[in-house]
This record gives C-alpha cells, sequence and structure tokens, in this order.
C-alpha cells in the first residue's frame, strides 16, 4: 500500500514515515501543499495523510483542489485545529477522517486500517478514453483503430486503472491493490501475465497506447 505523507513539521513527518514503513507501508513525504499537488498528479496513491496548516499551500486548498479534480483517493487530515468547525470544514471539503494532535501511533494506524476495510468506490463512467482508445467497463469492451474485443475481469480492472491515471506511474504494490484487492494473497508474477496479455490486447486492437515498464517503480499507460 503506498501512502502519501504530507507534514511540514520535518521531525514529526520523518517519525511518522519511519513508524509507517515499519508496519510495510511504501511512503513518500512531503512539506507543502504545492509539492503535495504535484506528488498527487504524479502517482496514484492508496491513501493520503494531509497536514491543515502547510506552507504556501494549505491542507484545504490542497483537498479542494483534488476533489475538483475527481481524485478520489481516501485522505486523513492530521492537524491541531481541533474545534468542531475545523473538523466540519475538513470533511466538508472532502476528507474521510480527520486526526487531532496530538495523536497515538496506534490510533493512526486503526483509522488507515478503518478505510482500507471500505469498499473501494470507482467513479461511474460509461466511456474511458486516451489516445485512439475507448473503453466501456460496464461491458468490459475494448475499442482502437483497427477492432474491438471483449476483455477478461481482471484485464478490465487493470486498463481501467491505467485510463483514469493516464501517463503516470502506477507502482507494482497499488495495481495489485486495485486489481485483486488488500485481503488478495496473489502472487506478484501474476501482474505481469496480466500487463503481458493487455499488451497483446493494445497491440490487436491497433492502439498507439503502451504500457511501459517504470524501472523500480512499476508500469505506466503512454501514447507512443
Amino acid at each position: 500500500m503506498r501512502i502519501l505523507l504530507v507534514e511540514d513539521d520535518k521531525k514529526l513527518n520523518f517519525s511518522l514515515k519511519y513508524q509507517l514503513e515499519q508496519e510495510s507501508f511504501t511512503v513518500d513525504s512531503c512539506f507543502d501543499g504545492e509539492e503535495a499537488v504535484y506528488y498527487i498528479e504524479e502517482t496514484l496513491y492508496d491513501l493520503i495523510l494531509l497536514d491543515r496548516m502547510l506552507p504556501i499551500q494549505d491542507g484545504l486548498s490542497v483537498l479542494r483542489q483534488i476533489r475538483a479534480k475527481d481524485l478520489q483517493t481516501p485522505v486523513i487530515m492530521l492537524t491541531a485545529l481541533g474545534q468542531l468547525q475545523d473538523k466540519i470544514d475538513g470533511l466538508d471539503c472532502g476528507a474521510d477522517d480527520y486526526l487531532v494532535k496530538p495523536f497515538a501511533f496506534e490510533e493512526l494506524c486503526a483509522r488507515i486500517r478503518s478505510i482500507l476495510r471500505r469498499p473501494r468506490q470507482l467513479v461511474s463512467t460509461t466511456q474511458l478514453c486516451f489516445a485512439d482508445l475507448s473503453f466501456t467497463p460496464e461491458t468490459l469492451m475494448l475499442t482502437g483503430p483497427a477492432d474491438s474485443c471483449q476483455l477478461s475481469r481482471r484485464e478490465g480492472a487493470l486498463l481501467e486503472a491505467f485510463l483514469r491515471n493516464p501517463a503516470q506511474s502506477l507502482s507494482r504494490s497499488t495495481l495489485l491493490l486495485h486489481v485483486w484487492g488488500h485481503e488478495s494473497e496473489v502472487e506478484d508474477g501474476n501482474l505481469d501475465n496480466y500487463i503481458y496479455f493487455l499488451r497483446r490486447r493494445l497491440k490487436a486492437v491497433g492502439s498507439v497506447a503502451g504500457i511501459v515498464t517504470v524501472r523500480s517503480v512499476g508500469y505506466r499507460l503512454e501514447a507512443n
């Protein structure tokens, strides 16, 4: 599971990052709101831990911006502002949870686990398009300039993850989580097999789009 930690207090940032990594999470961290937006737009995260009082761009502004772009990544706000109205403002802006500082690390982990147990709600979209491709999630029908074909359920879930995040590098762990789910014991090699299947599908429909390997990260959908 890949987490983005946005916290301008460097001591707290380093401490939380270390503790989360000890719990087997993959953690990227940054220190201001502008940098956070860049990270979020470049990488698909499973969860964002977002401080409210940030330099350059505050946490609420970051939250409004990503929700306006229809990015539905779960967000837990971490803040020293604990008044009722502060919590209401954060939740109304699109936060999934709100944790007031100082907090126990064990409580943060419990809230992360709670969010992980929630079923993922994908945005309903009749058709997803990229370059010369179109894909209908409901029917699993993929159409390119040369032909059309129907994908398997897992092929469709994998392609949907790429089409909702075109030109973004998606980590292996993120793709495994989105396609097979958090509780699955799927072997890592299964992802490589389905990437191979999907590459063949893209070639079969004559698309200029391709899935490239991003070394030490995962994969990315690009138009060649």
